[in-house]
């Protein structure tokens, strides 16, 4: 009996997106070889895992919860017992204070002073009456929600330390999605009334013992395992089309020790994109119409770098992270990798201590030298009254490009063109974060990949709109109740 031909299905990176598709392909067929290709020395994109002499750290903090069971069986599936259950613990630093996060209203009123509260509640009730009419904007969709005083203290100077341009420029769709159905009068009444329909109260987590890293890292060796490749250090850079129908990729292959990189034709019958849509477009050859590419040069990026510490001493605070609203520091958040995993430091008489900076390529933070970063991070971490300067006996950095597609005011109209035209590609699908330009959290953009690959096998799911649960956004807090039922697990 002759054997069955397979079925190259070729995967543009190695991220959550690029590995879930993969692994649900080989999941729900025998036929179709998933042939993965990642720029980078290792798998799992902005949700790796670095290490740095024996410390091991995020490139940002990500919770593993959600309400999509398919992707949390494939957490399980994947990673079995090697989660932990981490309690959750965040605040907000601003104005010298610390304010729990989420916000829970007394110990905002206290933080805040009953003269501000009350101006607080007397703008929220004024912008009740008189409301933005049209909601464009970030900022008129958060005041027409929390009022005028309140969107100052909290939404304004964090979002524009985040996305580097003013609240005004980003639009309204990005909160809808990212922190729907908020209210502040809600949190109000149910801090009085003892009520608790808070449903997006997350108190505690999931997450890999060893970091995210580690769930991605396993799920690469589970694709080759059942027979598919994965390539490190393997740059697509050419995307190779003929009308409507993808036929090749050349992938650029980098060398650990510096010879010159070799170039690889790789033909597919089918093919899943995870990387960022504006360098997608920029890749196919034949280019797409010029309005495509107009439209992709429209979409920007926000980058991030992380400069993580290693104190001389056990933990300066218990928080798994910190927002740090205030202007006078350039750092955004800080993480304390013991309170998401103790596994994670090879020392357990030591901290290791994450600093945050949202900033652009080519900008000031982006070019400091890693020596001027840990200075400046040390110096930051000082500032805030969180450890000494001279505590810090270890650093190391990590820039990372595109880490949040950005919701300015000409993505939604530059998207549209996009959408549109790879659509018309009969056997090309892109998925994830940066290859739907949608700032998801892990778990969307694992749901986006396994439609993709079930979409390859048969069926026909739109990519384009995975659902977005309201349950990832939070509220002001309420206590829980004894005996109510934990929250299910999520992503970020």
């Amino acid at each position: 009996m002759q054997k069955e031909e397979l079925c190259p299905v070729v995967v543009i990176g190695g991220g959550p997106a690029g590995l879930t598709a993969a692994y649900e392909l080989q999941k729900r067929s025998a036929r179709h070889k998933p042939k993965v290709y990642e720029g980078g020395t290792m798998v799992g994109g902005i949700s790796r895992t670095e290490s740095n002499n024996g410390y091991r750290f995020d490139i940002g903090g990500h919770r593993f919860f959600t309400k999509v069971k398919e992707v949390e069986d494939m957490w399980h599936e994947v990673l079995q017992d090697d989660f932990i259950t981490v309690p959750r613990l965040s605040r907000i630093y601003y104005r010298e204070k610390f304010f729990d996060y989420p916000l829970k209203l007394m110990n905002a009123l206290v933080n805040i002073g009953p003269y501000e509260s009350m101006r607080i509640l007397l703008s929220y009730f004024k912008w009740q009456v008189r409301p933005y009419k049209k909601e464009e904007s970030f900022e008129e969709w958060v005041i027409n929600r929390f009022g005028g005083r309140l969107y100052m203290h909290f939404f304004r100077s964090y979002t524009q330390k985040v996305w580097g341009i003013s609240p005004k420029e980003i639009r309204a769709d990005w909160a809808a999605q990212r922190i729907k159905n908020l209210s502040l009068f809600k949190a109000v009444w149910n801090a009085i009334s003892g009520a608790n329909d808070t449903t997006s109260l997350i108190e505690e987590f999931q997450y890999p013992r060893l970091g995210p890293g580690m769930m991605w890292e396993r799920t690469a060796e589970l694709v080759e395992e059942r027979g598919g490749e994965v390539h490190l250090r393997s740059e697509v850079v050419r995307v190779h089309r003929k009308g409507n129908r993808v036929t090749s990729i050349d992938v650029k292959h980098w060398h650990e020790d510096g010879r010159e990189p070799v170039v690889e034709r790789v033909e597919g019958e089918h093919f899943v994109n995870t990387m960022a849509l504006r360098d997608l477009i920029h890749a196919f050859d034949p280019p797409p119409p010029p309005e495509v590419v107009a439209a992709a040069d429209k979409l920007k990026y926000r980058d991030f770098l992380i400069v993580t510490l290693v104190l001389d001493h056990a933990d300066p605070f218990r928080d798994n992270w910190i927002y740090i609203h205030s202007p006078k520091v350039k750092v955004g958040r800080i993480q304390n990798f013991r309170a998401w995993s103790k596994e994670m430091l090879p020392d357990q008489n030591t901290a290791s201590i994450g600093m945050e900076y949202f900033c652009q390529q080519g900008d000031g933070l982006w070019t400091m030298s890693d020596d001027e970063l840990r200075k400046l991070a040390a110096q930051e971490l000082e500032q805030l009254g969180l450890a000494r300067a001279s505590d810090v006996i270890g650093a190391a950095i990590i820039r990372q490009p595109k880490a949040y597609p950005v919701y300015d005011g000409e993505y939604r109209a530059a998207l549209d063109v996009l959408e549109d035209w790879i659509l018309g590609l009969e056997n090309f699908q892109t998925v994830g974060r940066n290859g739907l330009h949608r700032y998801n959290n892990q778990d969307h953009s694992m749901l986006s990949a396994m439609y993709a690959a079930r979409n390859i096998l048969g069926e026909k799911n739109d990519v384009w709109n995975v659902n977005v649960e309201r349950s990832y956004h939070e509220e002001f807090e309420v206590k829980k109740p004894a005996g109510s039922v934990k929250p299910a697990l999520a992503a970020e």
